[in-house]
């Protein structure tokens, strides 16, 4: 019930009084007092009117009674487990994987003590900064199409930033999402697979959100949504808005089969498209062009001799010419 009174409260632009939170949930006005005073100890500002009830005054105290008022999709992220600290939520949600967690279930952490990136590097992970997630699927398709799952998922992220923000929030191919060409947010997918049978995969995302130094060896490449925007945001919103965006985007992939529904918006948002590019290919390195993707989430370039070459994200990297895009 508490989620449910602070999202009524957060709607609300006035006091609602005991009496009709008393009606919305069959409680009584005991049990209402209650609840708004686990939420003030939580660290939400409630103020309470005799004759008028309460007002929420302050800002969001992130955790999971702000998330689970918020997040109402039907399955993306509609089973919630919230974690002030924990190693990985990648690795919390391949757990719950190997186990009867449902398609959907969403694993929140405020900060991660190993998080980890592509090629097993380490992830910046400080606590009340960013937002730390994994999404765990349980998908009926073949295992090559779940590489294409991490571009979904970058896709929703950059429609939740410019959502939220109105910022242009762009895709570096396939899945660093940019702004002001510097990376905000990296995604890691996992898989387990039985004989040719996706068992689970988990969608790993780390959203830089605060102000902050970064490493000096990534402090040229990275930056943070408020740093752009010059004023805060809501995280619970971001995380409420990717995960409508997702649950959208995931179910149109699944329906078509591949990336033809989102082929559009992908490529508008693609920095890459129109940009000189260095295929880091191991059989040899070559520059280009690079255009859209295809749908299969290829991303197509186009070499010295005017051929056009579907590049792989799973094979070979591409690198700017010019710097990080």
């Amino acid at each position: 019930m508490k989620a449910e009174i602070l999202a009524l409260l957060r709607e609300s632009d006035d006091y609602i009084s005991g009496q009709e939170l008393c009606s919305r949930f069959g409680v009584t006005r005991s049990a209402v007092w209650k609840a708004v005073g686990q939420l003030k100890k939580e660290g939400y500002e409630i103020e309470a009117v005799q004759n008028r009830g309460y007002k929420l005054v302050g800002a969001e105290v992130y955790g999971e009674n702000e998330l689970r008022s918020r997040i109402h999709t039907a399955w993306a992220g509609a089973e919630l487990h919230f974690y002030r600290t924990t190693g990985s939520t990648n690795l919390l949600a391949k757990q719950a994987g190997e186990g009867d967690a449902p398609h959907g279930a969403l694993f929140v952490a405020d900060e991660q003590t190993a998080g980890r990136g592509r090629r097993g590097r380490s992830w910046q992970s400080p606590q009340g900064a960013n937002i730390y997630f994994t999404i765990l699927m349980r998908p009926d398709f073949a295992p090559e199409r779940a590489s294409m799952l991490t571009l979904v998922m970058a896709h929703s992220v950059a429609c939740a930033i410019r959502r939220l923000t109105g910022m242009e929030a762009g895709i570096k191919w396939p899945n660093d999402v940019l702004l002001e060409d510097k990376k905000v947010c990296g995604i890691l997918t996992e898989m387990s697979v039985e004989r040719e049978y996706i068992h689970y995969v988990v969608c790993g995302v780390g959203i830089n959100v605060a102000s902050q130094e970064f490493p000096e060896e990534i402090r040229d490449r990275a930056t943070s949504v408020e740093a752009v925007y010059g004023q805060a945001v809501s995280k619970g919103a971001l995380l409420q808005y990717v995960m409508e965006a997702f649950e959208r985007d995931y179910d149109a992939f699944v329906a078509a089969g591949d990336l033809t529904p989102l082929l559009e918006g992908y490529n508008k948002l693609l920095v890459n498209r129109g940009r000189k590019v260095r295929v880091l290919d191991p059989r040899g390195e070559w520059e280009g062009t690079a255009g859209g993707i295809n749908s299969r989430g290829e991303l197509l370039v186009e070499n010295a001799a005017g051929e056009i070459q579907a590049i792989y994200a799973g094979e070979v990297s591409v690198r700017g010419i010019y710097g990080y895009v």
